[in-house]
């Protein structure tokens, strides 16, 4: 049997890794980086058990002493209370009516730092902060304040913070499980409550993103100007302030001996998270896509996120490298060659490596037709030898992801876009829900199925019906996909100013009005998107059925039947693997 038949049959037998799957992935766009002038966070919520539906929180009022409860994100299980806000503010999915929006990955981190006793997950952190943030700056403490009061119940953490005017960039990680019992209450506590963390606001006109690796490393150190600890916290609505981070972010770190040297040498994401050949391969991988699309000399790091990680003396710049952290990362940011689309933002998180020597739709692995995509685990053996699935930003495991968009020449009813969208990148529609829209549309509205109950009105489940009949043969059935998928969203994108337009009018004259109308409007548009990709199941399905290709004969009986086979690459492959077996040695069959 020849190696690379039997490392594609591998894939289907693989053997679990110590490795976990990594998931999630963010781009960050700052107003000087955009087409528009608009701020822009990607997010995609990958996961093998989360349902694809729209999160919507209305706008409330609560009476003093008021408790909410707090259930862990990712699994339900209940955590504990925290106290209610006076006020609240409407939610759709992840952004805010003043158009704060709120992404994450997780990166883990050091497993020792997490807090058993905690309240807050980093689920619940995102979204209780946006029913209370009117700005980035205000996400940032809040967070900080919920964790220091509440305690950090998640690993660790990085947070893309947008809001009409910037973008953020923070990164957390609790402190571990410290039970101490109070001499006189004999109640136990835990005295490492809390979290460590740093936030750096992205320069204008720069792009940054993160993707399941801690990304900041080296940060100015607190002048109190610039750059402030959590000790000085209200100057953070100082606009000339650009950097803060917990107070003993530093200090910590070297209480447990995984820090030495002067403060300007402290680097978050190697002290907390060290990278490995993970956190390169299937995290900063991701990262780099979207940077090598934007901006020339990349190049220059394609060997680290292969996972050839250097860890030398000295930094590129001479520093001494005492802590012995990795030399050849990436920046945390680059400045794009040319300005950015809420398209060109779209399809960046459409990528699966194509363009470069590891596109998945290339190698045998992809099968005769193409799949950009390998089903889980990430790491399989063969002969005892570990070998890789590459995780590209496109997943098929995907809940849902969103491109968020908040513009400051429109008032906040206004101005907040959150471009929404269902399962695998590649198959879903990204729909544009204004912030303040007050009702949840009936196709993404929460209840509407689960992930083990069908819906038969469920946009997570036509979408995947899409997607998952497309596997079957991509290079065949998703350009069909594409034709659709971008049809809707280029109408979407160009009606956009016509749309903003007419609410602007109506808003001079009544706001309640002007967001009923666009809660109207981002429903219709979820409405069309399903009815579309309804429709396009059925013509997929009956022109790809049993391994054919039909199309519609104009005035006869029967269609066009064609048969296409399979790829030269892939048959010559069952040549190698089966011999003279199936050679045909007489006539012509039948």
């Amino acid at each position: 049997m020849k190696k690379t038949f039997i490392a594609f049959l591998a894939i289907m037998i693989v053997v679990l890794a110590p490795l976990s799957s990594k998931a999630c992935t963010n781009y960050l766009v700052t107003k000087g980086a955009s087409v528009d002038g608009s701020t822009m966070i990607t997010y995609a919520a990958d996961s093998h058990v989360l349902y694809g539906e729209l999160y919507h929180w209305p706008a409330g009022e609560h009476a003093e002493g008021t408790l909410m409860d707090i259930y862990e994100w990712d699994t339900g299980k209940y955590l504990g209370k925290i106290k209610q806000a006076p006020r609240t503010y409407n939610v759709v999915g992840n952004m805010n009516e003043f158009q704060v929006a709120i992404g994450e990955t997780t990166f883990g981190g050091r497993t020792e730092l997490v807090d058993t006793t905690g309240i807050m997950d980093y689920g619940s952190l995102i979204y209780v902060t946006l029913q209370r943030a009117r700005s980035a700056r205000e996400a940032i403490k809040i967070m900080a304040e919920l964790v220091e009061e509440y305690g950090y119940y998640s690993s660790g953490e990085s947070f893309s913070i947008a809001d009409k005017d910037e973008v953020w960039f923070m990164e957390l990680i609790g402190k571990g499980t410290n039970m101490k019992t109070d001499r006189k209450t004999k109640q136990q506590s835990n005295a490492n409550k809390g979290a460590v963390w740093v936030a750096l606001l992205i320069p204008d006109g720069y792009v940054s993103g993160h993707a399941n690796q801690a990304r900041i490393m080296n940060f100015p150190i607190a002048d109190g100007k610039k750059s402030i600890t959590s000790k000085n916290f209200d100057k953070i609505f100082d606009t000339n302030v650009e950097v803060v981070y917990s107070d003993d972010a530093i200090s910590f770190a070297r209480s447990k001996g995984w820090f030495v040297g002067d403060d300007s040498q402290f680097s978050f994401s190697d002290t907390y998270a060290p990278v490995d050949f993970g956190g390169a391969r299937f995290c900063d991988m991701r990262v780099w896509t979207m940077f090598n699309k934007v901006s020339d000399g990349m190049d220059k790091y394609w060997e680290y996120v292969k996972g050839n990680i250097r860890h030398e003396e000295k930094f590129e710049d001479g520093r001494p490298n005492p802590n012995k952290y990795a030399t050849n990362r990436m920046p945390l940011w680059v400045k794009p060659e040319k300005k950015i689309s809420v398209n060109d933002m779209m399809m960046y998180m459409r990528d699966y490596l194509q363009g470069t020597e590891l596109d998945m739709s290339q190698d045998f692995g992809a099968g005769p037709h193409q799949v950009p995509y390998r089903w889980r685990p990430l790491t399989w053996k063969v002969d005892g030898i570990t070998y890789v699935n590459e995780r590209a930003t496109a997943t098929q495991q995907t809940g849902f992801s969103f491109v968020s968009q908040s513009r400051t020449w429109l008032p906040d009813a206004i101005g907040g876009i959150i471009w929404w969208g269902v399962d695998d990148a590649n198959a879903c529609v990204y729909m544009p829900l204004y912030s303040s829209m007050t009702t949840n549309p009936h196709h993404i509205e929460r209840g509407n199925g689960k992930l083990m109950e069908w819906s038969e009105t469920s946009l997570f489940w036509i979408t995947n019906m899409i997607s998952n009949f497309s596997y079957t043969r991509y290079n065949m059935i998703q350009p069909d996909v594409i034709v659709v998928r971008d049809g809707l969203e280029k109408m979407f994108i160009d009606r956009t100013t016509s749309v903003d337009a007419a609410a602007l009018k109506i808003y001079e004259q009544d706001k309640n009005a002007a967001i009923a109308f666009l809660t109207d409007y981002s429903t219709d548009q979820v409405t069309r998107t399903f009815h579309s990709y309804k429709t396009l199941y059925q013509e997929l399905f009956m022109k790809y059925m049993d391994g054919n290709v039909k199309t519609r004969n104009p005035g006869h009986q029967n269609p066009h039947v064609k048969f296409p086979g399979y790829s030269e690459q892939f048959l010559r492959k069952v040549v190698e693997e089966t011999g003279d077996k199936l050679k045909m040695t007489g006539g012509e069959g039948h």
